[in-house]
């Protein structure tokens, strides 16, 4: 595969098969996720790898807090006002993803399952999350997040693995502490689901949508 196809052919995964990603798939996607680029060689993101029983016990508390309409507490807030256009490009891929599922807009338990689904990760058997030092300056640090999860994303892609980079995810950060031993001093600021992904299922096979070259990219002749 080459990085082209790579890059066009990832999508965002939301249901996943059970299987089990063996270990050595996964060091190896690592191993070559090292060489991110960073600032000034940096390397500060910092990664944890969720599988077995302490996923488990993760997506079960996740599901009690949504149950109960807890509101996500991030460490990295998550934005609460976008400019019109992005705003809409964001409604638009909701109301794909319902109508790919043939939930109507008055279908209130049907949205609600989805949720839960998301609160459960879309079954995935992976969990991904980075995290960086408090003590680095996080607006820098963050760009070097970014860097290291499309890499992960693309060398998963790569071994037939999919992905899904998931802010829900990391919405109680308070759950991922206690069930990943993850230190107070430590941002967690993404995380990625990941796992070998159900083709079949509506959630996988609807077309994505991307704006043209002409709409973000500006020539200096």
């Amino acid at each position: 595969m080459n990085v082209i196809n790579a890059v066009r052919g990832r999508r965002s995964i939301r249901k996943f098969k059970p299987d089990e990603i063996p270990r050595n798939v996964l060091e190896e996607i690592f191993d070559a996720a090292r060489w991110s680029p960073s600032w000034g060689n940096t390397q500060s993101c910092e990664i944890t790898v969720l599988t077995g029983q302490p996923l488990e016990d993760l997506r079960r508390a996740c599901l009690e807090k949504t149950l109960t309409k807890a509101p996500f507490t991030p460490d990295i807030p998550m934005p609460e006002t976008w400019p019109d256009s992005q705003k809409k490009r964001y409604g638009e891929i909701g109301k794909i993803m319902f109508t790919a599922l043939d939930i109507k807009r008055d279908d209130k338990e049907g949205r609600n399952r989805f949720y839960q689904d998301m609160a459960r990760l879309f079954d995935a058997p992976c969990l991904v999350v980075a995290c960086v030092p408090s003590g680095v300056l996080v607006e820098y640090a963050l760009l070097d997040v970014g860097l290291m999860l499309q890499t992960v994303c693309l060398l998963a892609h790569e071994k037939g693995l999919g992905t899904c980079i998931m802010a829900a995810s990391v919405g109680y950060p308070e759950l991922l502490r206690k069930v990943a031993s993850i230190p107070e001093d430590r941002k967690i600021v993404m995380g990625i689901t990941m796992g070998y992904p159900d083709l079949n299922h509506p959630l996988n096979k609807f077309e994505r949508a991307r704006i043209g070259m002409e709409e973000f990219v500006r020539w200096v002749k």
